[in-house]
């Protein structure tokens, strides 16, 4: 039973005992007045209609009152009104009128015909029971009518306000079937409105979850954004809008990121959103609907919105990133209702959450492209290395080993001083190529840690080189990093110094390593000529110096950040944080 069913019951039930309470009272009165016994018959059907009430309120609570129970009921009232009626001598007349209740419900209940028939059924009865009394057949016709005149009148009365009441019980009802009709018109658009977004949503979900090319997402944004007011009015071809999604650019402007019924010249159109609604919507972080949006101080310049009458602006946020908005404007007034608004919140919450994937998913293939892309320079590094320092040194042996065979025989002296010389070249040849196969590879770096392997790096290199290597490392750090960050410091310290060697001139090196904050500092420092830093940056396309390059993409790989200090003439620092694993190490 729905709340429309339910206030009719109450309706009804209330009656029930509005018309008990009025016979009670006429009859209390009358008993009072007459100073009488109040009559038998009638406490037993007051009793009677009280039960027959409680038991329709213990029904309708337990929301079982069916058809039968109301036919039940509506037979109940008419025959304890004809019951009052004939037990109640001498004030039938004050009763007849407090059978309106049975007929107004009888109206309510089934129809006015209905009504009409029992209207007729208690005038009937109460003519019956008034000529009984007086004994019809016992007297002549003028004094009959002389003496009933009275109970005629009261009759017609009733006859006419029944019927009165018969046709305000069926428009009371009418109304309520009217209401309780639209009550269920609204429910069923309410539904269908729920089911329409529902689709949408789930369209838009399916379309997402196809892709993750944060372009098309941005299209496939709009695209459903579109489709969702069409669908949602209903109104197909007949209604127009354009539509932008607008993201934050480096220099913290939106622009405009995809588009739909955008003029072309608005394209390269950036917003600061420092004011009108864009800035009240990064306050709020609230959806924002705006009318006459060209005369908002920011969006006017936009060529496609000076045509508009109306627009809204739905942040895109996840958390507390803010990754820019989703803006829809039309021609038509007032067109973005609530309800629309609360689709678009949907739309837009899927679409960062398909934003997200897919920067996570692009951030993936970058990292897989700067694995391939060091390993592929780390295996050309090797190969140079080879080629400039053992190949070489193999090749000069193996010239000088075909000299000393032809020295034995003029000059034995000779021979043996070459052989001298061919053994210092193959001992320091064999210690570049142990270091090459220590770098590619260093155990100690599982066994040992951090620490220990740059230790043995740093006296691997002072073997093989004439530069001064300093370091300094707090033991803590091994601590703090996971291996596969162990492992990025370590070819960054590596990569640091062979650019030293190759380009610095330097006479030292230092090298610390040291917990700061929630980081793990890395800073390796020369003394060498130095470069400038801000040349290097603005000649990205063309740097020569690929080993900068390689320590950036290194340290975004173990979630770091890479910064260079330099200046002409006083040497060289490379800075590298990385985040600690366990924060409570680097208090």
């Amino acid at each position: 039973m729905n709340a429309s069913e339910a206030k009719i019951e109450w309706l009804f039930i209330n009656l029930g005992w509005f018309f008990l309470v009025a016979v009670m009272s006429v009859i209390g009165l009358d008993v009072i007045i007459r100073d009488s016994a109040f009559p038998s018959t009638v406490l037993a059907l007051l009793i009677f209609g009280g039960v027959a009430n409680i038991i329709a309120v213990v029904s309708l609570l337990q929301n079982s009152s069916g058809k039968l129970l109301q036919r039940l009921m509506l037979l109940n009232d008419i025959a304890l009104t004809l019951g009052f009626i004939a037990g109640s001598s001498k004030i039938q007349s004050q009763l007849l009128f407090v059978s309106l209740i049975p007929i107004t419900v009888a109206a309510m209940r089934i129809s006015w015909f209905v009504s009409i028939l029992l209207t007729s059924a208690v005038v009937g009865s109460y003519w019956l029971i008034a000529w009984s009394e007086i004994g019809f057949l016992s007297v002549n016709a003028p004094e009959f009518i002389y003496t009933t005149l009275p109970q005629l009148i009261n009759g017609l009365i009733l006859v006419i306000a029944g019927s009165a009441v018969s046709y305000i019980g069926t428009r009371i009802k009418q109304s309520l079937l009217i209401e309780r009709k639209q009550q269920e018109k609204e429910a069923q658009l309410a539904l269908q409105s729920a089911q329409k977004k529902i689709k949408l949503i789930f369209e838009l979900a399916s379309t997402l979850s196809a892709t993750l090319n944060y372009e098309l997402i941005l299209e496939a944004a709009l695209d459903v954004s579109d489709a969702s007011l069409r669908e949602f009015f209903n109104k197909g071809d007949d209604i127009s809008q354009i539509g932008m999604i607008l993201l934050y650019g480096m220099d913290q402007t939106l622009y405009i990121a995809a588009s739909q019924g955008l003029p072309d010249a608005d394209i390269v159109l950036r917003f600061p959103a420092q004011e009108g609604a864009m800035a009240d919507a990064v306050a709020s972080v609230e959806p924002i609907i705006i009318n006459h949006p060209y005369d908002d101080p920011e969006l006017k310049y936009s060529m496609g919105i000076n045509g508009c009458q109306q627009a809204i602006i739905i942040p895109l946020r996840a958390g507390f990133d803010s990754y820019g908005f989703l803006m829809l404007a039309s021609p038509e007034e007032d067109i973005y209702s609530d309800e629309f608004v609360e689709l678009l919140v949907a739309v837009s919450n899927q679409a960062v959450l398909a934003l997200q994937n897919a920067s996570l998913y692009q951030s993936l293939m970058d990292d897989k492209d700067r694995l391939v892309t060091i390993e592929e320079d780390a295996r050309k590094h090797l190969a140079r290395n080879l080629h400039d320092g053992p190949t070489q040194i193999i090749a000069a042996i193996a010239m000088r080993l075909n000299y000393i065979r032809l020295l034995i025989k003029k000059d034995p002296d000779e021979a043996v001083k070459e052989l001298a010389e061919v053994e210092d070249m193959a001992r320091m040849t064999t210690k570049d190529i142990r270091q090459m196969l220590f770098i590619l590879r260093p155990l100690i770096l599982e066994s040992q840690g951090l620490v220990a392997a740059v230790e043995q790096l740093r006296q691997k290199l002072s073997e093989t080189n004439n530069i001064e290597i300093h370091m300094e490392a707090d033991s803590v750090v091994d601590k703090l990093l996971t291996k596969e960050a162990k492992g990025s410091i370590f070819y960054i310290i590596e990569e640091a110094i062979n650019n030293v060697k190759k380009h610095a001139k330097a006479q030292n090196i230092w090298i610390r390593i040291y917990p700061q904050g929630l980081n793990v500092i890395t800073e390796v420092k020369d003394d060498g000529v130095g470069f400038d830093v801000s040349e290097w940056e603005n000649n990205y396309a063309g740097r020569g110096n690929m080993g900068l390059m390689n320590l950036q993409e290194r340290a975004e790989l173990a979630k770091g950040q890479t910064a260079v200090r330099s200046t002409l003439g006083e040497g060289t620092t490379i800075i590298v944080t990385i985040p600690a694993v366990h924060k409570e190490h680097t208090a």
